[in-house]
């Protein structure tokens, strides 16, 4: 997340200076599929404290860090860490680890977000590449009602047939994907800049229109050797005169294959005015396999286009106080049977706008990863946020 939008405590000296700050986020899930027992946790959903800071002009660093999703022998994972550059007019130059420019709810911090959850659109599982190490350009033209982002970096996917989930390598695991990324966005504000932000506070009258696009290949330092079933089908055609040649398909089952390439498309929206605020936004990815003969999750024949929308909308029914909020998500790939949707409804309360806040949202998921059959899960989240 850019500087500009951070909050926190901030000691100066001149041109020097250090700003602390975090966030916590405790949150309440319970889960109820058709499949399996029921299920409710309570955990830190994140706990990220940073540290930003310049000595020089026209520079500064911020590292932040998340004890939240410490898992196995992981107990810090890493978020933002880069030094920016802002010596050049309507340019800011990202040398790092940050955010790639690709989906608009992606981009958008966890702590701005109207439903607990991202939605498939801006959810890293499903294609959207979130942090990469590498050089960000972020630029504008002078009253800003144009924006524009590019960015060259590498990219890590933890590879696993049922998602296209985008890691950032400096917190790799040893069967990561590794490849090289690049992409970029558009933006139009045409009643003036848009911050990444959901939520009306302000009841001003803003819209975004965005066009993105980017690129991901893998460059073959990993190899994942993962156990699989192969089946060979006859194709011949019944019933044909004489010797007939036998023409036959071969297909593999496995839950796990290296991913060669992906293409990402990305279209999105957003409105605020009086208290409303609406997030539109569609993706598409087309993804190869390295073995082309894989039908599995998210693919057929090594094969997907995986694609994306989402709805979200919400209005201060107490200005800057009290939110409803709700949304409505689909997916569909390849190797699904039918569409996975998922329908939200949910309330926030600002105790003092963004920084404190309860969220409940309540969210029905039907075809859950694509399954036509029994294959539904209602889904409650509680969630309490301060920043700091």
């Amino acid at each position: 997340m850019p500087a500009s939008y951070a909050g926190g405590v901030t000691y100066r000296d001149g041109d020097k200076f250090m700003k602390l700050g975090g966030r916590v986020q405790m949150q309440y899930h319970y889960s109820d599929p058709d499949k399996g027992k029921n299920d409710h946790e309570v955990i830190l959903r994140r706990l990220r404290p940073y540290i930003e800071g310049s000595v020089h002009p026209d520079w500064k660093g911020k590292f932040q860090w998340d004890m939240g999703e410490a898992t196995d022998g992981n107990e810090i994972a890493i978020k933002d860490a880069y030094m920016e550059y802002t010596g050049v007019k309507n340019l800011k130059v990202y040398l790092g680890n940050a955010y790639f420019p690709f989906s608009r709810e992606d981009i958008t911090s966890s702590k701005h977000q109207q439903l607990v959850e991202r939605t498939f659109v801006g959810d890293h599982n499903y294609g959207s590449p979130e942090r990469n190490v590498g050089i960000h350009l972020h630029g504008h033209n002078d009253n800003k009602k144009i924006t524009w982002r590019a960015s060259f970096a590498q990219a890590a996917i933890d590879p696993s047939n049922k998602k296209l989930d985008f890691d950032t390598p400096v917190n790799k695991n040893s069967d990561f994907n590794l490849g090289w990324i690049y992409g970029g966005r558009v933006s139009y504000h045409p009643f003036g800049f848009l911050k990444m932000s959901q939520g009306d506070f302000k009841r001003e009258q803003k819209a975004t229109i965005s066009l993105a696009a980017y690129k991901w290949s893998n460059n073959d330092d990993v190899q994942n050797l993962s156990s699989s079933t192969s089946t060979t089908v006859d194709t011949t055609a019944a019933g044909c005169p004489g010797a007939c040649p036998v023409t036959s398909v071969t297909t593999t089952s496995a839950s796990t294959s290296d991913v060669d390439d992906v293409t990402g498309y990305e279209i999105s929206a957003a409105y605020r005015n009086m208290g409303i605020s609406i997030d539109a936004e569609y993706n598409r990815f087309d993804a190869t396999l390295k073995n082309g003969t894989v039908t599995s999750g998210i693919y057929k024949k090594g094969d997907t286009t995986l694609e994306n929308w989402s709805v979200e909308g919400g209005y201060m029914v107490i200005p800057s106080k009290l939110e409803i909020v709700a949304g409505y998500q689909s997916q569909d790939a390849d190797g699904y049977d039918d569409q996975w949707t998922r329908a939200s409804v949910g309330v926030n309360w600002f105790v003092a706008k963004q920084d404190i806040k309860y969220q409940l949202t309540y969210r029905q998921s039907s075809n859950v990863n694509g399954v036509s059959k029994n294959a539904d899960e209602n889904e409650l989240f509680a969630q309490a946020q301060y920043v700091f």
